[in-house]
């Protein structure tokens, strides 16, 4: 156990538990986990950035349809490439004991695909087909599914939704929390 802990000084560890939602045992958990997916450039510097490529074989990115949008997401660099600290921060949101609301800043975050700060028809589409998977519909009925989720969801008819109205869809999401977590 002592060589576990030699990966991080004793005031890192600290850090860590306190800009996360772990305790120190599961931040050398989720280091672990990082070190698997590229154990000798890993083991070699703990500062390294995996690839997106090698982060997409974490398995619960790997059968994700946003895994790529999640590695952006939370990676500090434009490529979605990660440090073992943007993988921490994910891991944390994605934990048991993240609040919703943060867990909420994320999933918007990742769902806004254009980058405006908004989920506009075209973010919503591309939720819906990233959801469907290899099932496709026609283009009619996207449509019209993206017309009944805005018309639903969307407070001030602006088309869009802001942060405000998805945080509201969520309070109402009986799974959300669920659906939006990876167990240790």
């Amino acid at each position: 156990m002592g060589r576990r802990h030699s990966v991080f000084t004793k005031e890192e560890l600290e850090d860590y538990t306190d800009l996360t939602y772990f305790t120190k045992r599961e931040v050398l958990i989720v280091y672990s986990k990082f070190k698997a997916l590229a154990p000798e450039e890993v083991g070699r510097d703990k500062e390294v950035r995996l690839p997106m490529e090698i982060m997409l074989n974490y398995p619960e990115l790997k059968v994700n349809p946003f895994g790529d949008r999640i590695c952006l997401v939370f990676s500090t660099s434009k490529d979605g490439d990660c440090t073992f600290e943007d993988f921490l921060d994910m891991m944390s949101v994605f934990s048991e004991d993240a609040p919703v609301s943060v867990k909420a800043e994320y999933a918007f975050r990742i769902f806004d695909f254009d980058g405006d700060d908004m989920l506009g028809p075209d973010d919503i589409e591309e939720v819906i087909r990233r959801l469907l998977g290899d099932e496709t519909l026609p283009p009619s009925e996207i449509a019209q599914l993206v017309q009944n989720l805005t018309a639903e969801s969307d407070l001030d008819d602006d088309g869009m939704l802001s942060f405000a109205e998805f945080e509201h869809v969520v309070a109402k999401s009986t799974d959300f929390e669920q659906a939006f977590r990876i167990r240790l």
